[in-house]
């Protein structure tokens, strides 16, 4: 068996200083920043600590994009009982926009009944899969259902529907980060932005 000089490079490897660079995704564009962002789930944690005070909460976190602001919220959440579950939604659309059409592609897995519910989002925009949620949640007959979402692009609803507790209010662009994607990538960006 016979070994490499380490000092000598292999024709057979490449070096990697001398390979073109490989192509790197656009960088969104700062919308709000990552310390922002902490400090107003910290006082949206505070509101609803107040608002459930001495009462058991189930938070209920839309896949995928909601399990990153979720994490942040339950911490920032100064009560005894507070429980979690799922439910994966899906929309049909070329990945910028939506046809409207809603399918669960995961359920929750206890039920609600007598419960008191908070809907976890991570962006309203159209109003349409955030309704249609409701709606199914509604005759599941939860004791109470409210409904928080750390982004609200209040200018593009088409259904009148609004969450009880919005964190920020943001401009009709396509942004990503904080749990948002595109194409399941930029997800893990600790802020938001806008993707050109």
């Amino acid at each position: 068996m016979t070994y490499d000089n380490p000092s000598q490079p292999s024709s057979s490897i490449p070096n990697p200083d001398s390979s073109p660079a490989a192509p790197r995704k656009s960088q969104p564009e700062i919308l709000i920043p990552a310390d922002r962002i902490a400090a107003r789930i910290r006082e949206l944690g505070a509101e609803i600590s107040r608002d459930y005070h001495g009462r058991p909460l189930r938070l209920i976190g839309v896949l995928k994009g909601a399990w990153v602001f979720l994490a942040d919220l339950i911490r920032a959440i100064d009560l005894e009982e507070v429980t979690v579950d799922f439910l994966g939604v899906a929309t049909y659309g070329d990945g910028k926009q939506t046809s409207g059409e809603v399918r669960f592609t995961k359920d929750l897995d206890q039920s609600i009944e007598g419960s008191e519910v908070l809907l976890v989002e991570d962006i309203l925009d159209t109003g349409l899969t955030f309704d249609f949620i409701l709606s199914v949640l509604r005759n599941r007959k939860p004791k109470s259902l409210r409904a928080v979402t750390l982004f609200d692009k209040a200018s593009r609803r088409v259904r009148p529907v609004q969450a009880d507790y919005v964190g920020f209010t943001i401009p009709d662009e396509f942004v990503v980060g904080f749990g948002l994607d595109f194409a399941q990538n930029y997800r893990q960006l600790p802020y938001i932005g806008v993707l050109k």
